[in-house]
């Protein structure tokens, strides 16, 4: 059992409503440091909302979310969100900003000096791959799509946080480059000793990165477990899951 002072996150009896819709449904979770969390399911199952929670994007409707020990509606909105690095489906850049103005953006916000956001950014296109030399001066519409979505992580990490938030950063790749972008994520996550949530549908994303799945269905967590355990559990929704992928693979 992981001691308490490694707990990143936490939801406690969180429900969020939308009218008589339950969209996440009395959800208990405990996220620890140095993790690699992926929440699965298919679309509507609260995936994305749980992502969003954590970061007060929205709020609970009851319970409470504690980042660091501490509810999210006790934190600053903007002071919390500047903490958690966010990479979103298609990166989300600003396509008026170049690729090196994109990575700056929160050391920016945060009033870091001219040298020392240049030295990051520098380091932060080197760490994903990207030479600043040729990068940096570009627009994001000038970039391939999967390198758009490195700058995306290089963004996400140029402020250093140790909590990062993705929300199926990968999946409108092409197949190729999927799965060198997962890899070399799920290395970098381990190597800089970040926590990530990863919210995705794919299982076999979720078992090339993640170090503990979430299946999530209606709002709720049904399955919380390792990656190994996922293969051998019983639960009809994650033997369905598990025969989709032995499906294509057989295929393949």
């Amino acid at each position: 059992m992981a001691e308490k002072s490694s707990i990143i996150v936490e939801f406690r009896a969180v429900n969020f409503q939308i009218g008589d819709a339950m969209i996440i449904d009395d959800l208990n979770l405990r996220i620890y440091k140095g993790e690699i969390l992926i929440l699965l399911g298919e679309s509507g199952c609260g995936k994305t909302t749980t992502l969003k929670l954590i970061n007060r994007l929205i709020e609970p409707t009851n319970g409470e979310v504690l980042v660091e020990g501490k509810a999210t509606t006790d934190w600053n909105a903007i002071d919390l969100r500047r903490r958690i690095g966010y990479v979103l489906q298609e990166a989300g850049l600003f396509p008026h900003y170049t690729i090196a103005e994109n990575v700056a953006l929160v050391p920016r916000l945060e009033n870091w000096e001219a040298e020392k956001i240049r030295r990051r950014t520098t380091e932060m296109l080197e760490l994903v791959g990207l030479n600043p030399n040729k990068f940096a001066d570009r627009f994001p519409h000038e970039l391939s799509g999967g390198q758009r979505q490195r700058v995306g992580v290089a963004r996400a990490l140029a402020a250093n946080p140790d909590l990062l938030l993705l929300d199926e950063p990968f999946g409108a790749l092409d197949a190729l480059t999927r799965v060198n972008l997962q890899k070399e994520f799920a290395a970098l996550v381990k190597d800089l000793g970040k926590t990530a949530v990863f919210v995705t549908h794919d299982l076999h994303e979720a078992f090339v990165l993640g170090t503990r799945i979430c299946l999530m269905d209606k709002g709720k967590i049904v399955l919380n477990d390792t990656p190994e355990n996922f293969q051998k559990a019983d639960l009809p929704l994650a033997r369905a899951y598990l025969e989709t992928v032995s499906s294509i693979e057989r295929k393949i």
